[in-house]
């Protein structure tokens, strides 16, 4: 009998001692096992010999890490900005490829603020040529050229759960045509383009990053870009002058306030594995 007494006494003190975790521990835990993974890929990447990470806001990883286990049907708007053709416009591309191949659906989609510019096609047939509006003042690099309102409203209501329709821009033309293309929601939410951190957009960001390329790179990607479009010899020169005012006075100062700063000279092979990483680290913690 008094083995018996001997084993309860053993069973209950053992019962006693076993932790009893709250939702909130074990949120706290996995947040934790999130921010341990994504740091040991970016102190990885920022040994390598080109890194894709330039520099992340302090406190940003753990932000982020608890706000995607106490908050998991939440959507996580993500805004990448950088100066025209520094290269936002790959990583967003990159970054949904890679989502993409994911086995849960309705992951990602993707919103360019470039189709919300505002329509001056008017503007262009009265000026007659693409030269007389550009001298008339004509800027695609102010933000007073995109609709922000409709682009805030718009990343409102997809990151609330609705289907939206986007305007399609048309830089041949410079003309917008409204609710053309469908936009559903998904988990991730990107949005790329020159003014996507302005304040009235970065209040709805939960990530908000900038891509940072070397003057000489941007030039040189901007010109062949600018073929593409229609716009060659003192055209394109007049506007390269104005889109590189625009990113002085504009776009540069985004970097300071970015949560995260991203090189725009690294490959698309090796954004794509980057990816792939922080992806698989969040997964192997919340799935």
């Amino acid at each position: 009998m008094a083995n018996v007494k001997e084993k309860n006494a053993v069973n209950d003190t053992l019962a006693y001692e076993i932790p009893v975790f709250s939702e909130e521990s074990n949120n706290l835990y996995l947040a934790h096992q999130i921010e341990k993974g994504l740091k040991t890929i970016i102190e990885e990447d920022m040994r390598s010999g080109q890194p894709l990470f330039i520099n992340i806001k302090p406190g940003f990883i753990k932000k982020i890490a608890l706000k995607i286990v106490s908050e998991p049907a939440a959507r996580i708007l993500i805004g990448v900005s950088g100066e025209s053709a520094s290269g936002k416009s790959t990583l967003a591309t990159k970054i949904l490829d890679i989502c993409l191949t994911d086995k849960h659906k309705n992951l990602s989609t993707l919103i360019t603020s470039d189709n919300y510019y505002k329509d001056a096609s008017e503007k262009l047939k009265v000026a007659g040529s693409y030269e007389a509006l550009f001298e008339q003042g004509f800027n695609l690099d102010e933000p007073q050229a995109v609709d922000l309102d409709l682009l805030k409203n718009d990343l409102r209501k997809i990151k609330n759960g609705e289907v939206i329709f986007t305007p399609e821009y048309n830089f041949f033309t410079i003309e917008s045509i409204p609710h053309k293309i469908r936009k559903t929601p998904a988990k991730i939410i990107l949005t790329e383009g020159l003014f996507v951190l302005e304040d009235k957009l970065k209040e709805l960001l939960d990530i908000s990053i900038y891509v940072h390329t070397p003057s000489d790179v941007i030039k040189e990607r901007w010109y062949k870009r600018a073929i593409t479009r229609g716009k060659e010899g003192k055209v394109a020169d007049m506007l390269f002058a104005i889109v590189n005012e625009g990113a002085k006075k504009y776009i540069r100062p985004y970097a300071k306030d970015a949560d995260i700063v991203i090189s725009g000279i690294t490959s698309e092979g090796y954004i794509k594995k980057i990816a792939a990483k922080i992806k698989d680290a969040i997964r192997e913690c919340i799935d």
